[in-house]
Protein backbone atom coordinates (compact mmCIF):
# COMPACT_ATOMS: atom_id res chain seq x y z
CA UNK A 1 0.00 0.00 0.00
CA UNK A 2 1.40 3.80 -0.84
CA UNK A 3 1.62 6.47 1.28
CA UNK A 4 -0.99 7.89 -0.22
CA UNK A 5 -2.88 5.11 0.45
CA UNK A 6 -1.97 5.23 4.47
CA UNK A 7 -3.01 9.07 4.83
CA UNK A 8 -6.35 8.53 3.47
CA UNK A 9 -6.58 5.30 4.99
CA UNK A 10 -7.96 3.79 1.97
CA UNK A 11 -8.46 0.13 1.75
CA UNK A 12 -6.77 -2.47 -0.77
CA UNK A 13 -8.32 -2.92 -4.13
CA UNK A 14 -9.08 -6.63 -3.77
CA UNK A 15 -10.73 -6.44 0.10
CA UNK A 16 -14.23 -5.63 0.65
CA UNK A 17 -14.32 -2.12 1.07
CA UNK A 18 -16.33 -1.88 4.52
CA UNK A 19 -14.60 -4.65 5.72
CA UNK A 20 -10.57 -3.23 5.21
CA UNK A 21 -11.44 -0.14 6.57
CA UNK A 22 -12.81 -1.43 9.81
CA UNK A 23 -9.82 -4.08 9.69
CA UNK A 24 -7.62 -0.91 9.29
CA UNK A 25 -9.42 1.39 12.21
CA UNK A 26 -10.94 -0.97 14.38
CA UNK A 27 -12.00 1.88 16.38
CA UNK A 28 -15.36 2.45 14.18
CA UNK A 29 -16.19 -0.97 15.26
CA UNK A 30 -15.44 0.64 19.30
CA UNK A 31 -17.01 4.16 18.50
CA UNK A 32 -20.47 1.90 17.12
CA UNK A 33 -21.08 -0.11 19.83
CA UNK A 34 -20.41 2.70 22.57
CA UNK A 35 -22.73 4.77 20.22
CA UNK A 36 -25.16 2.08 19.98
CA UNK A 37 -25.04 1.79 24.09
CA UNK A 38 -25.25 5.13 24.76
CA UNK A 39 -28.45 5.81 22.98
CA UNK A 40 -30.00 2.60 24.53
CA UNK A 41 -29.17 3.43 28.23
CA UNK A 42 -29.90 7.67 27.71
CA UNK A 43 -32.67 7.53 25.02
CA UNK A 44 -31.08 10.85 23.93
CA UNK A 45 -27.59 10.44 23.05
CA UNK A 46 -28.51 10.62 18.91
CA UNK A 47 -30.91 14.06 19.35
CA UNK A 48 -29.70 16.36 16.50
CA UNK A 49 -28.64 18.83 19.11
CA UNK A 50 -26.51 16.43 21.02
CA UNK A 51 -24.64 15.78 17.96
CA UNK A 52 -24.15 18.95 17.21
CA UNK A 53 -23.02 19.91 20.76
CA UNK A 54 -20.38 17.11 20.17
CA UNK A 55 -19.35 17.81 17.21
CA UNK A 56 -18.40 21.85 18.46
CA UNK A 57 -17.06 20.57 21.74
CA UNK A 58 -14.96 18.29 19.71
CA UNK A 59 -13.30 20.91 17.20
CA UNK A 60 -10.79 22.58 19.45
CA UNK A 61 -9.62 18.75 19.65
CA UNK A 62 -9.34 18.34 15.99
CA UNK A 63 -7.73 21.76 15.58
CA UNK A 64 -5.00 20.86 16.70
CA UNK A 65 -5.00 16.82 16.72
CA UNK A 66 -4.26 16.97 12.98
CA UNK A 67 -1.61 18.50 13.35
CA UNK A 68 -0.23 17.03 16.10
CA UNK A 69 -0.55 14.07 14.52
CA UNK A 70 1.57 14.78 11.62
CA UNK A 71 4.26 15.78 13.69
CA UNK A 72 3.97 12.74 15.31
CA UNK A 73 4.31 10.73 12.37
CA UNK A 74 7.32 12.62 11.80
CA UNK A 75 8.88 10.59 14.13
CA UNK A 76 8.77 14.07 17.20
CA UNK A 77 5.98 15.23 20.00
CA UNK A 78 5.00 17.89 21.29
CA UNK A 79 3.26 17.96 25.06
CA UNK A 80 3.20 21.78 25.12
CA UNK A 81 -0.14 22.50 23.23
CA UNK A 82 -2.10 22.76 26.27
CA UNK A 83 0.21 25.50 27.73
CA UNK A 84 -0.20 27.00 24.08
CA UNK A 85 -3.98 27.13 24.08
CA UNK A 86 -3.85 29.06 27.46
CA UNK A 87 -1.54 31.66 25.92
CA UNK A 88 -3.29 32.05 22.56
CA UNK A 89 -6.84 32.32 24.69
CA UNK A 90 -5.36 34.81 26.79
CA UNK A 91 -3.54 36.69 24.14
CA UNK A 92 -6.90 37.07 22.12
CA UNK A 93 -9.10 37.94 25.05
CA UNK A 94 -7.00 40.45 26.14
CA UNK A 95 -6.59 41.95 22.85
CA UNK A 96 -10.07 41.90 22.33
CA UNK A 97 -10.66 43.34 25.84
CA UNK A 98 -8.39 46.02 24.62
CA UNK A 99 -10.65 47.33 21.85
CA UNK A 100 -8.81 45.59 19.03
CA UNK A 101 -10.82 43.86 15.98
CA UNK A 102 -11.30 40.29 16.48
CA UNK A 103 -9.20 39.70 13.38
CA UNK A 104 -6.06 41.46 15.17
CA UNK A 105 -7.04 39.80 18.48
CA UNK A 106 -7.29 35.79 16.87
CA UNK A 107 -3.45 36.93 14.60
CA UNK A 108 -2.09 38.19 18.23
CA UNK A 109 -2.83 34.52 19.69
CA UNK A 110 -1.82 32.83 16.25
CA UNK A 111 1.68 34.38 16.86
CA UNK A 112 1.79 33.43 20.30
CA UNK A 113 1.68 30.28 18.93
CA UNK A 114 3.78 30.22 16.02
CA UNK A 115 6.72 31.69 18.60
CA UNK A 116 6.17 28.47 20.83
CA UNK A 117 6.52 26.23 18.06
CA UNK A 118 9.26 27.75 16.91
CA UNK A 119 11.28 27.50 20.14
CA UNK A 120 10.09 23.80 20.05
CA UNK A 121 10.99 23.49 16.80
CA UNK A 122 14.82 24.93 17.06
CA UNK A 123 15.70 22.94 19.80
CA UNK A 124 14.10 19.75 18.83
CA UNK A 125 15.11 20.02 14.91
CA UNK A 126 18.14 21.71 14.75
CA UNK A 127 19.99 21.40 17.95
CA UNK A 128 18.72 17.68 18.14
CA UNK A 129 17.04 17.97 21.53
CA UNK A 130 14.49 15.08 22.91
CA UNK A 131 11.25 16.37 21.81
CA UNK A 132 9.70 14.84 24.94
CA UNK A 133 12.06 16.83 27.10
CA UNK A 134 11.97 20.02 24.88
CA UNK A 135 8.07 20.40 25.00
CA UNK A 136 7.82 18.94 28.88
CA UNK A 137 9.83 21.80 29.57
CA UNK A 138 8.04 24.01 27.50
CA UNK A 139 4.18 23.01 28.89
CA UNK A 140 5.74 24.26 32.20
CA UNK A 141 7.75 27.34 30.69
CA UNK A 142 5.25 28.46 28.49
CA UNK A 143 2.45 27.71 31.50
CA UNK A 144 4.32 30.19 33.50
CA UNK A 145 4.45 33.13 31.47
CA UNK A 146 1.21 32.89 30.64
CA UNK A 147 0.79 33.41 34.82
CA UNK A 148 3.30 36.28 35.05
CA UNK A 149 1.62 37.69 31.72
CA UNK A 150 -1.89 37.55 32.97
CA UNK A 151 -2.06 36.96 36.38
CA UNK A 152 -6.09 37.82 36.91
CA UNK A 153 -8.79 36.07 34.72
CA UNK A 154 -9.83 37.94 31.83
CA UNK A 155 -13.21 38.39 30.39
CA UNK A 156 -15.61 40.29 29.24
CA UNK A 157 -14.44 40.13 25.27
CA UNK A 158 -17.07 41.83 23.74
CA UNK A 159 -19.48 40.53 21.02
CA UNK A 160 -17.23 40.63 18.51
CA UNK A 161 -14.74 38.31 19.01
CA UNK A 162 -18.23 36.17 20.61
CA UNK A 163 -18.37 36.02 16.88
CA UNK A 164 -15.29 32.76 16.56
CA UNK A 165 -16.92 30.57 18.87
CA UNK A 166 -20.62 30.97 18.88
CA UNK A 167 -21.67 32.06 15.19
CA UNK A 168 -23.16 29.60 12.45
CA UNK A 169 -22.03 28.99 9.02
CA UNK A 170 -24.82 27.80 6.64
CA UNK A 171 -26.21 26.50 10.11
CA UNK A 172 -22.99 24.78 11.24
CA UNK A 173 -21.13 26.30 14.22
CA UNK A 174 -17.76 28.49 13.18
CA UNK A 175 -15.37 26.42 15.06
CA UNK A 176 -16.77 22.85 13.26
CA UNK A 177 -16.17 24.43 9.76
CA UNK A 178 -12.64 25.33 10.94
CA UNK A 179 -12.04 22.15 12.14
CA UNK A 180 -13.34 20.35 9.02
CA UNK A 181 -11.28 23.03 7.35
CA UNK A 182 -8.37 21.75 9.06
CA UNK A 183 -8.72 17.87 9.15
CA UNK A 184 -9.56 18.07 4.61
CA UNK A 185 -5.95 20.07 4.78
CA UNK A 186 -3.94 17.89 6.56
CA UNK A 187 -5.64 14.81 4.30
CA UNK A 188 -4.41 16.68 1.46
CA UNK A 189 -1.15 17.35 2.60
CA UNK A 190 -0.52 13.75 3.26
CA UNK A 191 -1.77 12.51 0.07
CA UNK A 192 -1.04 14.81 -2.33
CA UNK A 193 1.96 16.73 -1.92
CA UNK A 194 5.65 15.72 -1.69
CA UNK A 195 5.38 17.72 1.95
CA UNK A 196 3.01 14.58 3.20
CA UNK A 197 5.23 11.97 1.56
CA UNK A 198 8.50 13.47 3.70
CA UNK A 199 7.03 13.34 6.70
CA UNK A 200 6.29 9.49 6.22
CA UNK A 201 9.70 9.32 5.22
CA UNK A 202 11.45 10.91 8.19
CA UNK A 203 9.06 8.61 10.59
CA UNK A 204 10.26 5.60 9.10
CA UNK A 205 13.64 6.46 9.03
CA UNK A 206 15.31 9.40 9.33
CA UNK A 207 18.77 8.84 7.99
CA UNK A 208 17.79 7.09 5.00
CA UNK A 209 15.37 10.34 4.25
CA UNK A 210 18.38 12.12 4.71
CA UNK A 211 20.47 10.28 2.27
CA UNK A 212 17.39 10.14 -0.21
CA UNK A 213 17.87 13.82 -0.23
CA UNK A 214 14.92 15.01 2.26
CA UNK A 215 15.58 18.05 4.21
CA UNK A 216 14.76 16.50 7.72
CA UNK A 217 15.29 19.40 9.56
CA UNK A 218 12.97 21.77 7.97
CA UNK A 219 9.78 19.46 7.86
CA UNK A 220 9.43 18.79 10.69
CA UNK A 221 10.13 22.14 12.10
CA UNK A 222 7.05 23.84 9.95
CA UNK A 223 5.29 20.53 11.70
CA UNK A 224 6.06 22.39 15.16
CA UNK A 225 4.91 25.73 14.40
CA UNK A 226 1.92 24.74 12.76
CA UNK A 227 0.96 22.42 16.10
CA UNK A 228 1.36 25.80 17.96
CA UNK A 229 -0.71 28.30 16.14
CA UNK A 230 -3.20 25.34 15.86
CA UNK A 231 -3.19 25.00 19.48
CA UNK A 232 -3.27 29.01 19.71
CA UNK A 233 -6.37 28.80 17.16
CA UNK A 234 -8.02 26.67 19.70
CA UNK A 235 -7.37 28.74 22.67
CA UNK A 236 -9.12 31.18 21.23
CA UNK A 237 -11.89 29.55 20.09
CA UNK A 238 -12.28 28.43 23.84
CA UNK A 239 -11.71 32.05 24.89
CA UNK A 240 -14.98 33.19 23.03
CA UNK A 241 -17.02 30.53 23.82
CA UNK A 242 -16.22 30.87 27.32
CA UNK A 243 -15.85 34.78 27.25
CA UNK A 244 -13.18 34.30 29.56
CA UNK A 245 -9.81 32.81 30.09
CA UNK A 246 -7.53 31.82 33.11
CA UNK A 247 -3.99 31.52 33.05
CA UNK A 248 -3.52 28.62 35.83
CA UNK A 249 -6.67 26.51 34.37
CA UNK A 250 -7.28 26.68 30.69
CA UNK A 251 -6.10 24.02 28.94
CA UNK A 252 -5.02 22.00 31.59
CA UNK A 253 -4.71 18.37 30.60
CA UNK A 254 -5.23 19.37 27.04
CA UNK A 255 -2.16 17.88 25.74
CA UNK A 256 -3.05 13.90 27.16
CA UNK A 257 -6.25 14.61 25.65
CA UNK A 258 -5.32 15.50 22.34
CA UNK A 259 -2.30 12.73 22.37
CA UNK A 260 -5.08 10.11 23.15
CA UNK A 261 -7.55 11.09 20.33
CA UNK A 262 -3.93 10.73 17.94
CA UNK A 263 -2.94 7.17 19.46
CA UNK A 264 -6.47 6.06 19.47
CA UNK A 265 -6.66 6.65 15.85
CA UNK A 266 -3.95 4.37 15.21
CA UNK A 267 -0.88 6.91 14.53
CA UNK A 268 2.37 5.05 15.74
CA UNK A 269 3.98 6.83 18.38
CA UNK A 270 7.50 5.49 17.39
CA UNK A 271 6.68 7.63 13.41
CA UNK A 272 5.82 6.06 10.64
CA UNK A 273 2.64 5.35 10.64
CA UNK A 274 -1.14 7.05 10.69
CA UNK A 275 -4.17 8.97 9.08
CA UNK A 276 -6.42 11.82 9.23
CA UNK A 277 -9.11 9.42 9.10
CA UNK A 278 -7.72 7.92 12.21
CA UNK A 279 -6.96 11.07 13.94
CA UNK A 280 -11.05 12.10 13.30
CA UNK A 281 -12.04 8.78 14.74
CA UNK A 282 -10.25 9.39 17.60
CA UNK A 283 -11.54 12.77 17.97
CA UNK A 284 -15.38 11.59 17.97
CA UNK A 285 -14.38 8.56 19.97
CA UNK A 286 -13.11 11.02 23.33
CA UNK A 287 -15.65 13.55 22.52
CA UNK A 288 -18.70 10.52 22.32
CA UNK A 289 -17.11 9.37 26.02
CA UNK A 290 -17.51 12.31 27.37
CA UNK A 291 -20.76 13.25 26.42
CA UNK A 292 -22.22 10.33 26.90
CA UNK A 293 -20.66 9.81 30.49
CA UNK A 294 -22.06 13.27 31.18
CA UNK A 295 -25.29 12.36 30.33
CA UNK A 296 -25.57 9.57 32.53
CA UNK A 297 -24.33 11.80 35.47
CA UNK A 298 -21.46 9.73 35.80
CA UNK A 299 -18.80 11.63 38.29
CA UNK A 300 -15.96 13.80 36.72
CA UNK A 301 -13.32 11.53 38.46
CA UNK A 302 -14.70 8.76 36.29
CA UNK A 303 -14.63 10.23 33.33
CA UNK A 304 -11.01 11.15 34.07
CA UNK A 305 -10.11 7.28 34.75
CA UNK A 306 -11.86 6.51 31.78
CA UNK A 307 -9.52 8.95 29.26
CA UNK A 308 -7.06 7.57 31.01
CA UNK A 309 -7.73 4.02 30.31
CA UNK A 310 -8.26 5.27 26.83
CA UNK A 311 -4.79 6.52 26.39
CA UNK A 312 -3.77 3.08 27.72
CA UNK A 313 -6.00 1.47 24.84
CA UNK A 314 -4.96 4.04 22.26
CA UNK A 315 -1.38 3.19 22.82
CA UNK A 316 -2.03 -0.57 22.87
CA UNK A 317 -3.85 -0.24 19.87
CA UNK A 318 -1.02 2.11 18.23
CA UNK A 319 1.58 -1.14 18.58
CA UNK A 320 -0.47 -4.19 18.14
CA UNK A 321 -2.77 -3.22 15.26
CA UNK A 322 -0.01 -2.88 12.48
CA UNK A 323 1.32 -6.01 13.11
CA UNK A 324 -2.19 -7.38 13.67
CA UNK A 325 -2.61 -6.11 9.80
Amino acid sequence: MTTVDRALGRPRAFAPVGLTVVRRHPLIAVLAVMVLVFQLATGSFLDASNLSGIATDAATLAIVAVPLALLVISGYLDLSVGSTLALGGLVAGWLAGQGQSPVVAVLGALAAGAAVGAVNGVLCCYLGLSAFIVTLGMLTAVRGLAQQLFPLPLSGFGSGFAWLGGSRIAGVAAPVVIAGLVLVAGALFLALTPGGRHVFAIGVNREAAHLSGINIRRTPFALFVVTGVAAALAGAIKASVLDSAVAGTSGAGFELTVLTAVLLGGVALTGGSGSVLGVLLGVLFLGSLQNGLTLLNVPTFWQQMAQGVALVAGAALAYFAPRTR
